[in-house]
């Protein structure tokens, strides 16, 4: 079974930045597309963001033109920059891969937690 593991949340005041990024255990990014959930508390998991294998992406609309999806398959690894940060981004982050319209293939693991208060 593929692991993802994700990193790179933190604690940061309104207006900054983290990049997120999520590894696989073994070679699949190159077949699927992969996306980015968060879910705050209380709250449903929702799409964030997504990349097709050919690096079209699909961005949900509260972080559109702030957050960007990239992927790098040779390192099995895809990555959410993430700008302008908000108290409402606040959640824990998750990656998956698989098909669209929700790629969710991989088991919901630990996630990252981005914190977003001054």
């Amino acid at each position: 079974q593929v692991q993802l593991v994700e990193s790179g949340g933190g604690l940061v005041q309104p207006g900054g930045s983290l990049r997120l990024s999520c590894a696989a255990s073994r070679h699949i990014f190159s077949n699927y597309a992969m996306a980015w959930y968060r879910q705050a508390p209380g709250k449903q998991r929702e799409l964030v963001a997504l990349i097709r294998t050919g690096n079209t992406t699909i961005y949900a609309d509260a972080v559109k033109g702030r957050f960007t999806i990239s992927r790098d398959n040779a390192k099995n690894t895809v990555y959410l920059q993430m700008n302008s940060l908000k108290p409402e981004d606040t959640a824990v982050y998750h990656c998956n891969y698989g098909w669209e319209p929700a790629p969710s293939f991989g088991s919901w693991g630990q996630g990252t937690q981005v914190t977003v208060s001054s």
